[in-house]
């Protein structure tokens, strides 16, 4: 199980007109390669009457599922460079259909590649990325005594304070990067001169979006 990596959001849909040919680009986060060819058809019956259905997908830990489809466009004009886009950014669990209305103009072998790469870059931008970090949740109990200091140094840090509680103590909700967790332990028990009760949760995938250009 990785403990880092980056995908899509769950779904998302842009478009551009390229030479009068309409170029809409569809993007979906899948968990396998059933989900992918699902999604696949369902856009291809969404739009039957469309000149081209291009896809690719990337799929598991170690992106061994790698799929093309030119769909009817001249042999790698199409489905190797959606995917190329993929690789380039580095999208696990990702499947990216785009489809394609010709507008009377001939794009030639280069055109295509551009017209295709461009409409996935944008459909990705517009669905948004994310990384997915795998953290592991911690629970610290200290006197009240200790809320200010013990809150301002979390906030500072790169930990992730999700909740605070106040009761008959105040208790810290934080996430921390798996791998990390003794190093965390140990500046917990220094800032709070063993003061603190930590209890280790679940350890689960955190989202955070990343910006796009």
């Amino acid at each position: 199980m990785l403990n880092q990596y980056y995908t899509v959001k769950q779904e998302g849909i842009d478009e551009q007109s390229i030479q009068k040919s309409r170029f809409i680009g569809y993007v979906k986060r899948v968990e396998s390669e059933e989900d992918a060819q699902q999604f696949i058809q369902s856009i291809k019956k969404k739009h039957a009457d469309a000149t081209h259905n291009c896809s690719a997908y990337m799929i598991g830990e170690h992106d061994q599922i790698q799929k093309a489809n030119d769909d009817g466009e001249p042999s790698g004009t199409a489905g190797v460079p959606i995917l190329e886009v993929l690789k380039k950014r580095e999208l696990k669990d990702t499947a990216i259909v785009i489809t394609r209305y010709f507008g009377g103009i001939k794009l030639g072998a280069g055109g295509l590649i551009r017209a295709y790469a461009s409409t996935t870059t944008l459909a990705i931008n517009t669905t948004g990325i994310v990384e997915r970090k795998r953290m592991k949740q911690f629970f610290l109990k200290v006197d009240y005594t200790l809320l200010g200091k013990l809150e301002n140094e979390l906030r500072q840090s790169d930990y992730l304070l999700e909740e605070i509680q106040y009761l008959d103590n105040v208790t810290f909700h934080v996430r921390v990067l798996i791998g990390e967790e003794d190093s965390f332990t140990g500046w917990i028990t220094d800032l709070t001169s063993g003061n603190a009760e930590v209890t280790e949760g679940n350890d689960s995938y955190i989202e955070i979006d990343v910006e796009t250009a």
